[in-house]
């Protein structure tokens, strides 16, 4: 499983669309990054940040949060792609974002979540 290849998370590039409409969700809420990593996987929490900090910057590297239990977090929205590590619980509106995890979802970009959440 590649969950748990080490350095896994560091080397992913960015999906189209998601550096530019972080940075625009960020002009309208107070945007977290809320991320469930691998117990089997011990360079998977730091490499998630390595990548915030390469991607998205310094000031967002502050706002990581990594729970297995996102549940236990308090929002409005949560844009996920899986059900799993509690998303399915949230107590704000669980946004499901393009998966298999998700095959009826309306958004299947990061535009069609911009159209959806900033008026």
């Amino acid at each position: 499983q590649l969950d748990n290849v080490p350095g896994i998370f560091s080397k992913m590039k960015p999906i189209e669309g998601a550096i530019e409409s972080y940075k625009e969700l960020t002009k309208y809420f107070d945007v977290y990054i809320l991320s469930s990593g691998p117990w089997n996987n011990p360079s998977a929490w730091s490499d998630k940040l390595v990548w915030i900090k390469e991607y998205l910057g310094d000031s967002a590297y502050k706002k990581l949060i990594i729970s297995s239990n996102k549940n236990l977090n308090i929002g409005d929205y949560l844009i996920d792609d899986r059900p799993n590590n509690g998303a399915k619980d949230f107590e704000g509106e669980l946004i499901p974002f393009r998966s298999k995890e998700f095959p009826d979802s309306p958004f299947k970009n990061w535009n069609d979540i911009l159209n959806y959440l900033i008026p």
